[in-house]
């Protein structure tokens, strides 16, 4: 099957190389429940924190669908610099970045069934990998990859209530609440016809249902909600939706918005960086 995006399976990390320096990118290979290949691609800087590091932080991120995995290397390389720039933070910081199926060097087709196998091999990855007294671990999700965030943390639950135990934290960059919601608000007036195409929503990526059973489980759990100030994509309201179901979820919430940024803008705008930044320091 072709990429995701079109051409992509021909990009690679060593293209993006220097400008990551000094966070050094590895692909990861592992499959799906359902033996899909999938790849991976886990980064850190070498020194950071160093073999005797007290903590370590790891932080799976689910991306948007605008592009592969390559191109987002270097703006996720500068909040991994963030965190080390930091004298006095001494704990180290990886982030493992998920290619789902049909993007980039993942093999098979795109859907959202498919798409939770996915996040639920990774997390199951992070949490063999790393050890369980030592390590954090929080979700980071951008745009759609918000949805695969809170739904993959919510299908944990499916087997045990306690399966959250390792998570400290999940970021929510640009998110909408569910897209039958998203649609709505695309098209508000009664009169046009795609606000009545819900029922035919091969997705749904229902983050409202996801948070809620996630502070059921685990109330208190931070989360910070990055709403971009001039988003063409996610109308306006949708974070402060999601905002106001982590608070009667008792989950510990905050949202941000930066200022000037467009949807796939808030981590390259250095407002957007530091508050994910100050947000991984403080869990």
């Amino acid at each position: 099957m072709p990429s995701v995006p079109p051409f992509s399976r021909s990009e690679k990390v060593g293209d993006y190389a220097n400008q990551c320096k000094p966070v050094e990118w590895i692909e990861r290979d592992l499959r799906a429940r359902d033996g899909t290949a999938l790849k991976l691609l886990e980064g850190s800087i070498a020194a950071s924190g160093g073999a005797n590091a007290l903590e370590h932080i790891v932080v799976v991120y689910f991306q948007g669908n605008a592009s592969s995995l390559p191109p987002r290397l270097p703006y996720l390389s500068n909040i991994l610099k963030g965190l080390a720039s930091d004298a006095a933070d001494s704990r180290k910081y990886t982030i493992v970045a998920l290619s789902y199926r049909g993007y980039w060097k993942s093999r098979g087709s795109a859907s959202q069934p498919g798409i939770e196998l996915d996040a639920e091999a990774t997390l199951k990855w992070v949490q063999d990998r790393y050890d369980s007294t030592q390590t954090k671990i929080s979700v980071w999700g951008q745009s759609i990859g918000a949805g695969v965030a809170s739904v993959s943390l919510a299908n944990l639950l499916r087997h045990s209530q306690g399966n959250l135990q390792r998570f400290s934290g999940l970021i929510l960059e640009t998110p909408f609440v569910d897209m039958k919601t998203m649609l709505v608000a695309l098209y508000p007036q009664r009169f046009l016809p795609y606000r009545y195409l819900t029922p035919f929503l091969r997705s749904s990526w229902d983050s409202r249902m996801a948070l809620q059973q996630i502070g059921q489980s685990k109330p208190k759990l931070k989360v910070l909600i990055l709403e971009a100030g001039d988003d063409e994509i996610v109308p306006t309201g949708q974070a402060g939706t999601l905002e106001e179901v982590c608070a009667e979820a008792q989950l510990s919430v905050d949202r941000k918005t930066v200022p000037g940024a467009l949807h796939t803008e808030v981590m390259v705008k250095g407002q957007g960086r530091r508050h994910i930044v100050r947000f991984l320091q403080s869990i």
